[in-house]
């Protein structure tokens, strides 16, 4: 089938631009959107008033104000050229500051010298991480952007100094900074919520569009002040259609999902959400009927952790139908087998988890593949669930064993074949930081990047057999590498089967718009697959091409819907 694609306007394709919010599908009341972004460009002076944490983490500026200023008189013998113009005593020199997040471990600095004389100030910005920046900035200026990236994640205090030394005057203040990205932490997979046994929350099933709070920070030895958790999230005991969302305890419930289902069917989906301030998320059943929800952890995210993420160009590791990976046939009811992680596609020795994109096809029944480290028992959770005849993806991240390797247990008492596609792998020696947090456009995930159904009609980018280039550059602006996006992508209004698969594009936008590049390679790998009438959603960790675009491919013979919501990214630095 020869590949179409369509290519849309610049606005229609710029995150946030130009596309309508939308709900993830047709069940519960709309969710209101995100504000609008605010105005672009530093202000003149830094507020007189401090953000308590919580603002500052979610807004991503930081302030400390003039009046926290510490003036101390020179040594008389320190003033250059002439007479002093104002003693040290009768000196108002103060120091308003003020930090905004600009990546997962990067900063944009900015200080006002208010009240100073119209002098030379030698200023110092110490970072602390043990480096400094110097500049010459004239009493009553202001230096603006000056940017530094830490090394790794963390909490710093950043100190500035500024010197007149014609009136003998030093001024020092501090700012309390953090920084919005954090680095992984693998978790043996274990359950945290099982409403049907009570674990977790209460023993009973989750109301009509009722959330239910789950407890991350100090559940299953999950520390105080993780920034992100990694669940498996499934719902069972379905009765009507509906879907799920999940997002940090404190916001405001959005309008993105995490994944849908119908009357009768189990539905997992993994998710990678923010935790809110009180170390909680809460879970909404966005759906007409009560349902039962299960939430198992395999990671979570951590500005004192040290792994960090590399992404690849998805690569398929297993596929029992053609003997790769593992030996050729089935995995038989209630078996289990092992595969070689690191070593391959150049994941090395020192990784300590995978993200993959896991597939079940032909299963003779129903059932549920469970994927953990080896060297360890397989634990009592799911990483996803099939019914006979399905084919049904879903994405894992799951820690790798001592020996590189992770095992599959199928946990049917059929025999199912087991598709494997590698997307990426942490480990101390990759660089990117995971960050929630957008600032200065949003405050933080989860949010809608894009409905289909709200287009303009002409506008359906979701041709059959075709691919649509999603423009991801105005995340960034333009200027800020991204390892990897982590998106939840949803196909709704199927009419026959078929998969999605998502790649980077090598083009820009500029070669789309004023050119007809030759389409880029069709990806083997698979992100999500579907069948008539039922809307299907999955985690991806999309690896972007060299102009930030990454490529949704509709691998079937009929046009579908996309909804895609933004939960993250990876910044390389």
């Amino acid at each position: 089938m020869r590949s179409r694609r369509l290519v849309v306007s610049a606005a229609a394709l710029a995150v946030g631009i130009g596309l309508v919010p939308g709900t993830a599908q047709a069940t519960g009341p709309a969710t209101p959107g995100v504000s609008a972004p605010p105005p672009e460009g530093t202000p003149d002076a830094a507020p007189d008033a401090t953000a308590d944490e919580a603002s500052a983490a979610e807004s991503g500026s930081f302030r400390s104000p003039g009046e926290k200023t510490v003036r101390t008189a020179l040594p008389s013998g320190t003033a250059k050229g002439g007479s002093a113009q104002a003693s040290a005593s009768a000196s108002k020199l103060e120091l308003g500051m003020w930090a905004d997040i600009r990546t997962a471990r990067s900063v944009s600095f900015g200080v006002n010298l208010y009240n100073g004389e119209p002098v030379p100030h030698e200023v110092t910005i110490a970072w602390g991480d043990g480096t400094t920046h110097q500049a010459t900035v004239t009493g009553g200026d202001i230096l603006r952007d000056v940017r530094h990236t830490y090394s790794r994640p963390g909490d710093y205090t950043i100190s500035v100094t500024a010197t007149d030394t014609v009136n003998h005057v030093q001024a020092v203040n501090q700012l309390q900074f953090s920084t919005a990205g954090s680095f992984f932490v693998p978790h043996a997979p274990t359950r945290l919520l099982d409403t049907r046994a009570g674990i977790g929350a209460a023993k009973a099933k989750v109301a009509a569009y009722t959330p239910v709070r789950l407890k991350i920070a100090g559940s299953a030895k999950v520390p105080a002040g993780v920034a992100a958790v990694v669940l498996n999230v499934t719902v069972t005991n379905t009765t009507a259609a509906g879907h799920v969302s999940v997002y940090p305890s404190g916001r405001e419930r959005p309008e993105s999902s995490n994944l849908n289902y119908a009357t009768g069917q189990t539905v997992p989906n993994q998710v990678i959400v923010p935790v809110g301030k009180d170390g909680y998320i809460e879970l909404y059943n966005g759906g007409w009927k009560a349902v039962d929800l299960l939430a198992d952890v395999t990671g979570y995210f951590d500005r004192a952790a040290d792994d960090g993420y590399t992404s690849l160009n998805p690569a398929r590791f297993v596929d029992t139908r053609e003997g790769l990976g593992t030996a050729r046939g089935q995995v038989a009811g209630q078996g289990t087998f092992g595969v070689q992680i690191t070593g391959r596609s150049g994941i090395p020795a020192g990784a300590t988890a995978v993200a993959l994109n896991v597939t079940v096809t032909n299963p003779r029944e129903a059932g549920h593949l469970t994927v953990f480290p080896s060297g360890q028992a397989a634990p009592s959770t799911s990483s996803l669930n099939f019914t006979a005849g399905q084919t049904v993806a879903n994405s894992v991240i799951v820690p790798v064993g001592a020996d590189g390797k992770i095992n599959i247990r199928n946990g049917a008492w059929a025999g199912t074949d087991v598709i494997v596609d590698v997307v990426g792998y942490y480990g101390a020696g990759s660089k990117a930081a995971f960050t929630s947090t957008t600032p200065g456009i949003w405050k933080g995930a989860p949010w809608r990047l894009m409905d289909s159904r709200r287009l303009p009609a002409g506008s359906w980018p979701c041709l059959a057999g075709g691919y649509f280039p999603m423009n991801l550059d105005s995340m960034n602006r333009g200027d800020l590498p991204i390892e990897a996006y982590v998106l939840n992508v949803t196909v709704a209004a199927t009419t026959g089967a078929g998969h999605l698969s998502v790649a980077p594009d090598p083009y820009s936008m500029d070669a789309y718009r004023n050119g007809r590049p030759v389409p880029p390679p069709r990806p083997t790998s698979s992100a999500l697959n579907w069948t008539a009438g039922k809307d299907v959603s999955n985690l991806v960790q999309a690896k972007p091409g060299p102009h930030e675009i990454v490529d949704l491919w509709n691998q079937s013979s009929r046009e579908v819907h996309y909804i895609v919501d933004w939960f993250g990214e990876y910044d390389a630095y």
